[in-house]
Protein backbone atom coordinates (compact mmCIF):
# COMPACT_ATOMS: atom_id res chain seq x y z
CA UNK A 1 0.00 0.00 0.00
CA UNK A 2 1.19 3.42 0.17
CA UNK A 3 1.89 5.14 2.47
CA UNK A 4 -0.01 3.66 4.84
CA UNK A 5 -2.51 1.80 7.55
CA UNK A 6 -5.22 0.42 8.51
CA UNK A 7 -4.14 1.39 12.50
CA UNK A 8 -3.23 -1.41 14.33
CA UNK A 9 -4.43 -3.98 11.96
CA UNK A 10 -2.52 -7.07 11.24
CA UNK A 11 -1.79 -6.08 7.87
CA UNK A 12 1.01 -3.00 7.50
CA UNK A 13 -0.01 -0.08 6.23
CA UNK A 14 1.75 -0.24 3.31
CA UNK A 15 0.69 -3.51 2.12
CA UNK A 16 -2.57 -3.91 1.53
CA UNK A 17 -3.34 -1.04 -0.77
CA UNK A 18 -4.00 -2.47 -4.13
CA UNK A 19 -5.13 0.47 -6.95
CA UNK A 20 -7.44 -1.62 -8.95
CA UNK A 21 -10.92 -0.13 -10.39
CA UNK A 22 -12.99 1.96 -8.11
CA UNK A 23 -15.53 0.08 -6.31
CA UNK A 24 -18.91 1.00 -4.79
CA UNK A 25 -20.08 5.16 -5.97
CA UNK A 26 -18.27 6.85 -8.66
CA UNK A 27 -16.21 10.10 -8.03
CA UNK A 28 -19.05 12.46 -9.41
CA UNK A 29 -21.52 11.41 -6.76
CA UNK A 30 -19.15 12.15 -4.07
CA UNK A 31 -20.28 15.51 -3.28
CA UNK A 32 -24.08 14.80 -3.96
CA UNK A 33 -24.24 12.22 -1.03
CA UNK A 34 -21.83 14.42 1.70
CA UNK A 35 -24.81 16.82 0.86
CA UNK A 36 -27.39 13.96 1.82
CA UNK A 37 -25.36 12.79 5.07
CA UNK A 38 -25.44 16.50 6.46
CA UNK A 39 -29.21 16.56 6.82
CA UNK A 40 -29.12 13.02 8.15
CA UNK A 41 -28.79 11.59 11.70
CA UNK A 42 -25.96 11.65 13.74
CA UNK A 43 -24.56 8.75 15.43
CA UNK A 44 -26.03 8.05 19.25
CA UNK A 45 -25.48 10.63 21.27
CA UNK A 46 -23.69 8.42 23.58
CA UNK A 47 -21.71 7.21 20.87
CA UNK A 48 -18.21 8.56 18.89
CA UNK A 49 -17.77 6.47 15.70
CA UNK A 50 -14.61 6.02 14.11
CA UNK A 51 -13.83 4.66 10.71
CA UNK A 52 -11.15 2.21 9.88
CA UNK A 53 -9.73 0.48 6.42
CA UNK A 54 -9.72 -2.99 7.23
CA UNK A 55 -10.80 -6.12 9.07
CA UNK A 56 -13.49 -6.09 11.77
CA UNK A 57 -11.61 -8.22 14.02
CA UNK A 58 -8.84 -6.00 13.78
CA UNK A 59 -10.74 -2.66 14.50
CA UNK A 60 -12.87 -4.31 17.61
CA UNK A 61 -9.58 -5.15 19.16
CA UNK A 62 -8.47 -1.47 18.32
CA UNK A 63 -11.75 -0.15 20.19
CA UNK A 64 -11.37 -2.24 23.16
CA UNK A 65 -7.82 -1.28 23.80
CA UNK A 66 -9.06 2.79 23.36
CA UNK A 67 -12.04 2.51 25.37
CA UNK A 68 -10.50 3.62 28.31
CA UNK A 69 -8.62 6.03 27.10
CA UNK A 70 -11.73 7.59 25.55
CA UNK A 71 -13.63 7.07 28.71
CA UNK A 72 -11.04 9.48 30.26
CA UNK A 73 -12.79 12.18 28.57
CA UNK A 74 -15.96 11.31 28.71
CA UNK A 75 -16.99 8.18 30.56
CA UNK A 76 -20.85 8.15 29.00
CA UNK A 77 -19.24 7.98 25.84
CA UNK A 78 -18.49 4.75 23.65
CA UNK A 79 -16.07 4.35 21.74
CA UNK A 80 -17.20 2.39 18.21
CA UNK A 81 -14.81 1.38 15.22
CA UNK A 82 -16.41 0.12 12.60
CA UNK A 83 -14.36 -1.54 9.27
CA UNK A 84 -14.52 -1.18 5.78
CA UNK A 85 -12.82 -3.55 3.59
CA UNK A 86 -11.85 -2.38 0.29
CA UNK A 87 -9.42 -2.23 -2.59
CA UNK A 88 -8.22 0.95 -2.73
CA UNK A 89 -9.11 4.70 -0.88
CA UNK A 90 -11.66 5.50 -3.50
CA UNK A 91 -13.57 2.45 -2.44
CA UNK A 92 -13.56 3.02 0.30
CA UNK A 93 -14.35 6.07 1.08
CA UNK A 94 -17.36 5.36 -1.53
CA UNK A 95 -18.53 2.64 1.11
CA UNK A 96 -18.40 5.79 3.47
CA UNK A 97 -20.51 7.87 1.28
CA UNK A 98 -23.03 5.05 1.41
CA UNK A 99 -23.27 5.10 5.25
CA UNK A 100 -23.84 8.86 5.16
CA UNK A 101 -26.49 8.64 3.04
CA UNK A 102 -28.29 6.45 5.05
CA UNK A 103 -28.12 8.41 7.69
CA UNK A 104 -25.29 7.15 9.97
CA UNK A 105 -22.10 8.82 9.40
CA UNK A 106 -19.21 8.72 11.00
CA UNK A 107 -17.36 11.09 13.35
CA UNK A 108 -13.64 10.42 12.93
CA UNK A 109 -11.92 8.92 10.07
CA UNK A 110 -8.25 7.52 9.46
CA UNK A 111 -6.95 8.25 6.05
CA UNK A 112 -3.58 7.92 4.50
CA UNK A 113 -2.06 10.40 2.27
CA UNK A 114 -3.67 8.03 -0.66
CA UNK A 115 -7.09 9.63 0.23
CA UNK A 116 -6.43 13.34 2.20
CA UNK A 117 -6.70 14.84 -1.23
CA UNK A 118 -9.77 13.06 -2.78
CA UNK A 119 -11.80 13.92 0.57
CA UNK A 120 -10.40 17.13 1.26
CA UNK A 121 -11.43 18.31 -2.08
CA UNK A 122 -14.88 16.44 -2.05
CA UNK A 123 -15.27 18.15 1.70
CA UNK A 124 -15.99 15.00 3.65
CA UNK A 125 -13.98 16.24 6.39
CA UNK A 126 -13.49 19.51 8.18
CA UNK A 127 -10.20 21.64 8.14
CA UNK A 128 -8.77 21.76 11.78
CA UNK A 129 -7.30 24.90 11.70
CA UNK A 130 -9.28 26.73 14.11
CA UNK A 131 -8.88 23.70 16.41
CA UNK A 132 -5.41 23.55 16.15
CA UNK A 133 -5.09 27.65 16.99
CA UNK A 134 -7.51 27.39 20.17
CA UNK A 135 -5.35 24.65 21.15
CA UNK A 136 -1.81 25.54 19.76
CA UNK A 137 -0.59 25.94 23.39
CA UNK A 138 -1.99 22.61 24.58
CA UNK A 139 -0.24 21.17 21.14
CA UNK A 140 3.01 22.85 21.19
CA UNK A 141 4.62 19.70 22.53
CA UNK A 142 2.86 17.52 19.54
CA UNK A 143 3.91 20.14 17.23
CA UNK A 144 7.94 20.28 18.50
CA UNK A 145 8.16 16.08 18.23
CA UNK A 146 6.94 15.47 14.73
CA UNK A 147 8.66 16.76 11.23
CA UNK A 148 6.89 19.58 9.38
CA UNK A 149 7.31 17.33 6.31
CA UNK A 150 4.30 14.92 7.60
CA UNK A 151 2.11 18.01 8.81
CA UNK A 152 2.63 19.64 5.29
CA UNK A 153 1.42 16.35 3.84
CA UNK A 154 -1.77 16.70 5.52
CA UNK A 155 -2.55 19.91 4.22
CA UNK A 156 -4.45 20.76 1.44
CA UNK A 157 -5.03 24.48 0.03
CA UNK A 158 -3.68 26.21 2.71
CA UNK A 159 -5.55 23.94 5.51
CA UNK A 160 -4.84 21.40 7.59
CA UNK A 161 -7.19 18.56 7.31
CA UNK A 162 -5.35 15.63 9.64
CA UNK A 163 -3.33 15.25 12.88
CA UNK A 164 -0.33 12.40 11.44
CA UNK A 165 0.98 9.97 13.67
CA UNK A 166 2.47 7.87 11.43
CA UNK A 167 4.65 7.71 8.34
CA UNK A 168 6.62 5.15 6.31
CA UNK A 169 9.10 6.37 3.57
CA UNK A 170 10.52 3.87 0.79
CA UNK A 171 14.13 2.49 2.74
CA UNK A 172 16.28 -0.42 1.30
CA UNK A 173 15.82 -3.49 3.07
CA UNK A 174 18.45 -6.29 3.24
CA UNK A 175 19.49 -9.45 4.28
CA UNK A 176 22.06 -9.37 6.33
CA UNK A 177 22.77 -13.54 5.29
CA UNK A 178 22.87 -13.07 2.09
CA UNK A 179 24.73 -10.01 2.51
CA UNK A 180 27.56 -12.11 4.10
CA UNK A 181 27.28 -14.96 2.21
CA UNK A 182 27.59 -13.09 -1.02
CA UNK A 183 30.81 -11.17 0.63
CA UNK A 184 29.29 -7.82 0.10
CA UNK A 185 29.56 -4.92 2.75
CA UNK A 186 26.46 -3.49 4.20
CA UNK A 187 25.57 -0.47 2.55
CA UNK A 188 26.70 2.56 4.14
CA UNK A 189 24.14 5.59 4.12
CA UNK A 190 25.78 7.49 1.56
CA UNK A 191 25.92 4.35 -1.06
CA UNK A 192 25.37 4.83 -4.55
CA UNK A 193 23.02 3.27 -7.51
CA UNK A 194 26.44 1.45 -8.89
CA UNK A 195 26.63 -0.02 -5.37
CA UNK A 196 23.34 -1.43 -5.36
CA UNK A 197 24.05 -2.69 -8.79
CA UNK A 198 27.38 -4.15 -7.37
CA UNK A 199 25.66 -6.20 -4.78
CA UNK A 200 22.38 -7.08 -6.48
CA UNK A 201 25.30 -9.17 -8.97
CA UNK A 202 27.10 -10.81 -6.56
CA UNK A 203 23.81 -12.28 -4.51
CA UNK A 204 22.41 -13.04 -8.32
CA UNK A 205 24.76 -15.91 -8.29
CA UNK A 206 22.64 -18.11 -5.69
CA UNK A 207 20.32 -20.36 -7.35
CA UNK A 208 16.87 -19.83 -6.49
CA UNK A 209 17.74 -16.08 -5.04
CA UNK A 210 16.42 -12.84 -6.76
CA UNK A 211 19.05 -10.18 -5.46
CA UNK A 212 16.63 -7.49 -5.62
CA UNK A 213 12.59 -7.99 -5.38
CA UNK A 214 9.53 -5.10 -5.66
CA UNK A 215 6.08 -4.93 -6.45
CA UNK A 216 4.05 -2.83 -8.86
CA UNK A 217 2.23 0.11 -6.73
CA UNK A 218 2.69 3.72 -6.25
CA UNK A 219 4.73 3.64 -2.98
CA UNK A 220 8.45 2.12 -2.58
CA UNK A 221 8.55 0.35 -6.53
CA UNK A 222 10.40 1.48 -9.36
CA UNK A 223 8.85 5.11 -8.31
CA UNK A 224 11.72 4.86 -5.39
CA UNK A 225 14.45 4.81 -8.06
CA UNK A 226 11.78 7.73 -10.07
CA UNK A 227 12.18 9.86 -6.94
CA UNK A 228 15.79 9.19 -6.45
CA UNK A 229 16.10 10.49 -10.15
CA UNK A 230 14.61 13.28 -9.22
CA UNK A 231 11.77 12.47 -11.54
CA UNK A 232 7.89 12.66 -10.40
CA UNK A 233 4.67 11.46 -12.62
CA UNK A 234 3.21 14.67 -11.92
CA UNK A 235 4.60 18.68 -11.50
CA UNK A 236 5.14 19.47 -8.10
CA UNK A 237 4.05 22.79 -6.51
CA UNK A 238 2.90 23.76 -3.30
CA UNK A 239 -0.22 25.59 -2.27
CA UNK A 240 -0.47 29.24 -0.57
CA UNK A 241 -1.25 29.30 3.11
CA UNK A 242 -0.25 27.58 6.06
CA UNK A 243 1.83 30.67 7.42
CA UNK A 244 -1.25 30.56 10.75
CA UNK A 245 0.84 27.51 11.27
CA UNK A 246 4.15 27.61 10.05
CA UNK A 247 4.57 31.08 11.91
CA UNK A 248 3.55 29.70 15.44
CA UNK A 249 3.87 25.82 15.28
CA UNK A 250 7.11 25.57 13.90
CA UNK A 251 9.05 28.89 14.93
CA UNK A 252 12.50 29.04 14.52
CA UNK A 253 12.63 25.36 13.28
CA UNK A 254 14.47 25.32 9.88
CA UNK A 255 13.34 22.28 8.51
CA UNK A 256 9.53 24.49 8.33
CA UNK A 257 11.80 26.81 5.97
CA UNK A 258 9.38 26.55 2.53
CA UNK A 259 6.39 25.23 4.36
CA UNK A 260 3.49 25.99 2.77
CA UNK A 261 0.13 25.19 2.51
CA UNK A 262 0.16 21.21 1.05
CA UNK A 263 1.42 19.87 -2.09
CA UNK A 264 0.03 21.25 -5.08
CA UNK A 265 0.07 18.40 -7.83
CA UNK A 266 0.52 19.69 -11.56
CA UNK A 267 0.34 18.47 -14.98
CA UNK A 268 1.15 14.54 -15.60
CA UNK A 269 4.99 14.25 -16.66
CA UNK A 270 4.87 10.72 -16.49
CA UNK A 271 7.01 10.18 -19.76
CA UNK A 272 9.83 12.84 -18.91
CA UNK A 273 13.32 12.04 -19.56
CA UNK A 274 14.06 11.23 -15.66
CA UNK A 275 10.79 9.08 -15.36
CA UNK A 276 11.66 6.67 -18.81
CA UNK A 277 14.86 6.64 -17.15
CA UNK A 278 14.00 5.25 -14.42
CA UNK A 279 11.62 2.47 -15.38
CA UNK A 280 14.19 1.50 -17.92
CA UNK A 281 16.49 0.68 -14.95
CA UNK A 282 13.78 -1.44 -13.83
CA UNK A 283 13.89 -3.11 -17.01
CA UNK A 284 17.35 -3.95 -17.09
CA UNK A 285 17.59 -5.15 -13.71
CA UNK A 286 14.99 -8.07 -14.91
CA UNK A 287 17.02 -8.48 -18.27
CA UNK A 288 20.46 -8.63 -16.29
CA UNK A 289 18.57 -11.64 -14.10
CA UNK A 290 19.38 -9.35 -11.16
CA UNK A 291 15.38 -9.02 -10.67
CA UNK A 292 12.02 -10.84 -11.22
CA UNK A 293 9.25 -9.22 -13.06
CA UNK A 294 7.02 -7.79 -10.27
CA UNK A 295 3.54 -8.96 -9.57
CA UNK A 296 1.18 -6.16 -8.83
CA UNK A 297 -0.12 -5.51 -5.44
CA UNK A 298 0.73 -5.37 -1.66
CA UNK A 299 4.11 -6.22 -0.36
CA UNK A 300 2.73 -9.18 1.53
CA UNK A 301 4.10 -12.00 -0.46
CA UNK A 302 6.92 -10.03 -0.74
CA UNK A 303 7.60 -9.96 2.62
CA UNK A 304 7.34 -13.83 2.81
CA UNK A 305 9.77 -13.81 0.52
CA UNK A 306 12.32 -11.90 1.72
CA UNK A 307 11.33 -13.74 5.13
CA UNK A 308 12.38 -16.89 3.67
CA UNK A 309 16.01 -15.35 2.36
CA UNK A 310 14.88 -15.70 -1.25
CA UNK A 311 15.19 -11.81 -1.60
CA UNK A 312 18.22 -9.87 -1.13
CA UNK A 313 17.36 -6.24 -1.31
CA UNK A 314 13.97 -4.69 -1.25
CA UNK A 315 12.01 -1.36 -0.87
CA UNK A 316 10.67 -1.05 3.05
CA UNK A 317 9.38 1.76 5.45
CA UNK A 318 9.54 0.95 9.14
CA UNK A 319 6.42 -1.28 8.85
CA UNK A 320 8.32 -4.08 7.67
CA UNK A 321 10.83 -4.33 11.07
CA UNK A 322 7.36 -5.56 12.50
CA UNK A 323 6.43 -7.55 9.17
CA UNK A 324 9.60 -9.16 9.01
CA UNK A 325 9.33 -10.04 12.46
CA UNK A 326 5.86 -11.05 12.21
CA UNK A 327 7.12 -13.62 9.36
CA UNK A 328 9.73 -15.23 11.68
CA UNK A 329 12.60 -13.12 10.79
CA UNK A 330 14.93 -13.20 13.51
CA UNK A 331 16.46 -9.37 14.90
CA UNK A 332 19.56 -9.44 13.39
CA UNK A 333 18.95 -11.35 10.17
CA UNK A 334 17.89 -7.99 8.65
CA UNK A 335 19.12 -4.41 8.35
CA UNK A 336 17.88 -1.01 6.51
CA UNK A 337 19.38 1.59 4.96
CA UNK A 338 18.98 4.32 2.75
CA UNK A 339 17.98 4.48 -0.14
CA UNK A 340 20.74 4.23 -2.76
CA UNK A 341 21.94 7.84 -4.75
CA UNK A 342 21.11 8.33 -8.12
CA UNK A 343 20.79 11.85 -9.42
CA UNK A 344 19.83 12.57 -5.84
CA UNK A 345 18.83 10.55 -2.54
CA UNK A 346 15.39 12.12 -2.45
CA UNK A 347 12.66 9.32 -1.00
CA UNK A 348 9.34 9.06 -0.95
CA UNK A 349 7.21 8.64 1.90
CA UNK A 350 3.39 8.82 2.95
CA UNK A 351 1.79 9.61 6.35
CA UNK A 352 -1.26 8.63 7.81
CA UNK A 353 -3.57 10.41 10.53
CA UNK A 354 -7.12 11.87 11.28
CA UNK A 355 -9.93 13.91 10.48
CA UNK A 356 -12.88 15.17 11.43
CA UNK A 357 -16.14 14.37 9.37
CA UNK A 358 -17.83 17.33 8.20
CA UNK A 359 -21.60 15.49 8.98
CA UNK A 360 -20.16 14.46 12.78
CA UNK A 361 -22.59 16.10 15.34
CA UNK A 362 -20.17 15.95 17.70
CA UNK A 363 -16.92 17.41 16.25
CA UNK A 364 -15.84 19.41 19.92
CA UNK A 365 -15.45 15.78 21.18
CA UNK A 366 -13.87 14.53 18.49
CA UNK A 367 -11.23 16.77 18.13
CA UNK A 368 -10.51 16.01 21.77
CA UNK A 369 -10.24 12.57 20.61
CA UNK A 370 -7.98 13.39 17.69
CA UNK A 371 -5.66 15.16 20.44
CA UNK A 372 -6.00 11.88 22.48
CA UNK A 373 -5.07 9.91 19.45
CA UNK A 374 -1.52 11.44 18.47
CA UNK A 375 -0.58 11.46 22.75
CA UNK A 376 2.88 9.27 22.70
CA UNK A 377 1.38 6.68 25.33
CA UNK A 378 -1.32 5.81 22.73
CA UNK A 379 0.76 4.89 19.45
CA UNK A 380 1.62 1.53 20.87
CA UNK A 381 -2.27 1.19 21.47
CA UNK A 382 -3.08 1.76 17.78
CA UNK A 383 -0.15 -0.10 16.02
CA UNK A 384 1.06 -2.22 18.84
CA UNK A 385 4.22 -4.56 16.92
CA UNK A 386 6.21 -1.73 14.99
CA UNK A 387 3.84 -2.30 12.06
CA UNK A 388 4.41 1.20 10.74
CA UNK A 389 6.86 3.92 11.39
CA UNK A 390 5.85 6.98 14.46
CA UNK A 391 5.57 10.41 13.26
CA UNK A 392 6.87 11.76 16.47
CA UNK A 393 10.62 11.56 16.64
CA UNK A 394 10.90 10.59 20.48
CA UNK A 395 9.06 7.41 19.86
CA UNK A 396 11.61 6.19 17.01
CA UNK A 397 13.98 5.14 20.04
CA UNK A 398 16.76 2.20 20.62
CA UNK A 399 14.17 0.43 22.84
CA UNK A 400 11.27 0.51 20.56
CA UNK A 401 13.51 -1.83 17.73
CA UNK A 402 15.57 -3.85 20.58
CA UNK A 403 13.06 -6.86 19.83
CA UNK A 404 12.59 -6.25 15.99
CA UNK A 405 15.55 -4.64 14.79
CA UNK A 406 16.35 -3.47 12.58
CA UNK A 407 19.98 -2.33 13.69
CA UNK A 408 20.03 0.93 12.05
CA UNK A 409 16.61 1.46 12.61
CA UNK A 410 17.61 5.24 13.06
CA UNK A 411 17.55 5.53 9.11
CA UNK A 412 13.53 5.71 9.23
CA UNK A 413 13.53 9.10 11.04
CA UNK A 414 17.07 10.06 8.79
CA UNK A 415 14.59 9.69 5.64
CA UNK A 416 13.25 13.06 6.82
CA UNK A 417 16.09 15.01 9.24
CA UNK A 418 18.77 14.40 6.54
CA UNK A 419 16.94 14.72 3.42
CA UNK A 420 14.79 17.81 3.65
CA UNK A 421 14.03 17.19 -0.11
CA UNK A 422 11.91 13.89 0.37
CA UNK A 423 8.69 13.75 -0.18
CA UNK A 424 5.16 12.40 -0.58
CA UNK A 425 4.46 10.12 -2.94
CA UNK A 426 1.74 12.14 -5.53
CA UNK A 427 -1.85 11.62 -4.30
CA UNK A 428 -4.32 14.32 -6.37
CA UNK A 429 -7.94 13.96 -5.71
CA UNK A 430 -7.80 11.72 -8.51
CA UNK A 431 -5.32 8.78 -7.01
CA UNK A 432 -7.26 6.17 -7.88
CA UNK A 433 -7.18 6.56 -11.40
CA UNK A 434 -3.14 7.90 -11.35
CA UNK A 435 -2.64 4.30 -9.20
CA UNK A 436 -4.45 2.28 -11.89
CA UNK A 437 -2.87 3.62 -14.65
CA UNK A 438 0.23 3.10 -12.88
CA UNK A 439 -0.16 -0.38 -12.31
CA UNK A 440 -1.43 -0.92 -15.87
CA UNK A 441 1.50 0.81 -17.66
CA UNK A 442 4.03 -0.42 -15.32
CA UNK A 443 3.02 -4.36 -16.50
CA UNK A 444 3.18 -3.46 -20.25
CA UNK A 445 6.75 -1.61 -19.94
CA UNK A 446 8.07 -4.83 -17.90
CA UNK A 447 6.16 -7.32 -20.61
CA UNK A 448 7.22 -4.90 -23.57
CA UNK A 449 10.46 -3.95 -22.41
CA UNK A 450 9.45 -0.80 -23.66
CA UNK A 451 9.24 1.88 -20.93
CA UNK A 452 9.00 4.92 -23.09
CA UNK A 453 5.79 3.51 -24.97
CA UNK A 454 3.64 2.64 -21.69
CA UNK A 455 4.78 5.41 -20.37
CA UNK A 456 3.56 7.40 -23.28
CA UNK A 457 0.30 5.75 -22.28
CA UNK A 458 0.54 6.71 -18.63
CA UNK A 459 1.21 10.43 -20.01
CA UNK A 460 -2.27 10.17 -21.76
CA UNK A 461 -4.15 8.45 -19.27
CA UNK A 462 -3.03 10.94 -16.58
CA UNK A 463 -4.13 14.15 -18.73
CA UNK A 464 -7.54 12.70 -18.97
CA UNK A 465 -8.03 11.91 -15.53
CA UNK A 466 -6.27 15.12 -14.69
CA UNK A 467 -9.69 16.79 -17.19
CA UNK A 468 -12.32 14.85 -15.34
CA UNK A 469 -11.25 15.79 -11.88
Amino acid sequence: MTGIHPPGGPIARRTVLKAGAAGGLGLAALADLAACGNSGGGSSSKSLKMLYFGEQAAATQLQNRLQPQISKLDPSIKFEISAINGTDWNDFLAKVLTQIAAGTPPDIISVATEGLQLMASKELAIPLDDYVTKDLSALKEYFADIHPALVESMMYQGHLWELPDSFNAGNMFYSTELFQRAGVVPPSENWTLDDFEAAATKIAKFKGINAFGWVVRLWGSWTSFMYANNANLLEEGKYDGGDWLWNKAYAGDPAAAGRKGGWKWGAPTANSEGTVEALNYMIELTKKGLSPSPDVGGGGTLQGLFASNRIGMSIGGGFWAGGLTNAGMKNGSFDVQLFPKWKSQRHLFGAGGYAIFKSSKKKDLAWEVLKLLVKPDTFDLVFPGNVTTPGRKSLVTAARYAKTGPKHWSVFYDTLTKHPETAPIPAPPYYNALATALNQRTTQAISSGDAKAALDGLQSDLEKAAGAS
